[in-house]
């Protein structure tokens, strides 16, 4: 079972993959999802996150607000380690267990780590392949503008917060360059499938 992580910054195209990949017949394990799981109303990484950031980010139905979060977070590095330090254990851990899961049900899949955060968690030692996602920050910028609504700083802020290009593509074994269209993108992603399947 190769076990690979995906990796890319904010609006790289990282997500746009990992479905062609689940297309082809992969089983995706979103980091995501996980972490949306283990910060869930009544969690210990949620009452850990209201004690080091304050209760007002939980909301009035138990649920993390979002929002008043990344306010506190983005732009301040500090702040973000500390939020880090209580999510990526839990979500290492449930990510594990996800990864037995998946090894159990489909013993010769491809199992894909969709994990944007891949170099912040300084992660590389357990994955057959490194998969890299990757366009320039000012493409990803006018992304984050157009397809998120963000403003231009607030997009900037999110691209400063998250690891430098450079230190993901070290991490790269497969670099997907996103800048194209969509066509582009899946020849490169069915070049890796082939590549996959014949390991």
């Amino acid at each position: 079972m190769p076990l690979l992580a995906l990796t890319g910054g904010i609006a790289s195209g990282k997500s746009t993959i990992a479905r062609m990949l689940a297309e082809g017949g992969a089983v995706v394990v979103d980091a995501d999802a996980i972490v949306r799981d283990v910060q869930a109303p009544g969690s210990a990484v949620l009452a850990e996150i209201a004690s080091e950031f304050g209760a007002d980010v939980v909301r009035a139905d138990g649920s993390l607000d979002r929002p008043a979060l990344a306010a506190r977070v983005f732009g301040h590095p500090e702040r973000l380690a500390a939020l880090n330090a209580i999510v990526h254990p839990a979500v290492r851990e449930e990510s594990q267990r996800r990864f037995r899961a998946a090894h159990a049900d489909h013993a010769d899949a491809v199992v894909v780590y969709d994990v944007p955060l891949l170099a912040e968690a300084r992660g590389s030692g357990e994955w057959d392949l490194v998969v890299v996602a990757h366009a320039p920050s000012e493409q990803r910028v006018q992304r984050l503008i157009s397809q998120r609504g963000l403003s231009e700083a607030d997009a900037r802020a999110r691209i400063a917060s998250q690891a430098g290009d450079d230190e993901r593509l070290a991490l790269a074994d497969v670099v997907i360059d996103t800048t194209g269209d969509l066509d582009a993108t899946r020849r490169q992603v069915d070049e890796l499938w082939e590549r996959l399947k014949r390991r």
